[in-house]
């Protein structure tokens, strides 16, 4: 190989190297510039550590090094209750009973920006979705406080601001770096036919359960008294027959004792006494023949069985 075929591979070696190093440079100075257009913000993520710039205009970045996310901070909105592709109503959304136990539908419209890029980015995963899901639950609860006359007509403006306020000061507890533009009542109307006969079955159910309540506390408070009189009456008589069971009890024991104590001091006069006594119950009523024939011996034979009808 002569001289000139050896210049000339070195020539073409440097070409080449010098492409190639064109090449990356041209290539890292791509991927170190980004523009940021109006109405957006840049997160830089250096190292993990992230960081907004908000600046429109050509900006750059160190290559391999820090990372560049775009957040639109135009604002946008979404539908709550309906498609708004094809305006058809979603019914597990927007069907919502109000504080006198009536069913509405009701559709609304979010409108949001997002403030803070690095929170809605790092914040939460689906900011979104948490603020979708705080937009209903403000809704329903406030909904559930109206009546439907008022939901339907006189009181949009007012359930409107109520929402929106309630809406806002949840997202500041959230901090998801979102902010509630405006939230509105897009349509309110009475649900459909199947859904008001369910709700009058439940309706109807209800002032059933109640009538029945009302009919037992009414049997119960005409009934009651009486019950409550008759244990009274029933007690008082027990606790008399119980005091006079005791006292005619205590007497007798009395008697006894006293009958007994005689009888310790006198057997055979108290004997005789208690005989005599005996006699004077019994004789009375008894109606006896004394039949002394049979050799001085007396024999006592009632009457009253032989002589009883014809007397």
């Amino acid at each position: 190989m002569d001289e000139k075929q050896k210049y000339a591979i070195k020539k073409g070696s440097r070409i080449a190297t010098l492409a190639i190093v064109i090449v990356v440079i041209a290539v890292l100075a791509g991927m170190s510039a980004y523009t940021i257009n109006e109405q957006e913000q840049a997160v830089v993520t250096t190292f993990g550590i992230p960081k907004t710039v908000s600046e429109p205009g050509l900006h750059f970045k160190i290559p391999l090094i820090q990372k560049v996310q775009m957040v639109d901070t135009t604002i946008k909105g979404f539908a709550i209750g309906y498609d708004p592709t094809t305006g058809e109503s979603i019914d597990e959304e927007s069907l919502m009973i109000t504080v006198d136990y009536n069913f509405v539908l009701v559709d609304f419209f979010v409108e949001y920006k997002v403030t803070d890029p690095v929170k809605y980015l790092y914040a939460s995963d689906e900011p979104m979705n948490i603020l979708k899901n705080l937009a209903q639950s403000c809704i329903r609860s406030q909904v559930g406080s109206y009546e439907v006359d008022s939901v339907i007509t006189t009181g949009k403006n007012e359930l409107q601001t109520v929402i929106r306020d309630m809406l806002m000061e949840k997202l500041e507890e959230q901090d998801l770096g979102i902010s509630l533009v405006n939230i509105t009542i897009q349509d309110a109307e009475p649900p459909t036919v199947e859904v008001m006969e369910a709700f009058k079955a439940v309706e109807t159910a209800k002032q059933g359960k109640e009538t029945a309540i009302n009919n037992a506390n009414k049997y119960r408070s005409e009934e009651l008294p009486a019950a409550e009189a008759q244990i009274d009456q029933i007690t008082k008589e027990a606790d008399a027959t119980k005091q006079a069971r005791i006292n005619e009890a205590e007497g007798q024991v009395a008697r006894f004792n006293a009958m007994y104590q005689e009888y310790k001091k006198y057997p055979m006069i108290t004997k005789q006494r208690m005989f005599y006594e005996a006699m004077e119950d019994i004789l009375p009523d008894l109606k006896v023949i004394i039949d002394n024939s049979e050799g001085g011996v007396q024999k006592m034979l009632p009457i009253e069985s032989f002589v009883g009808e014809e007397q």
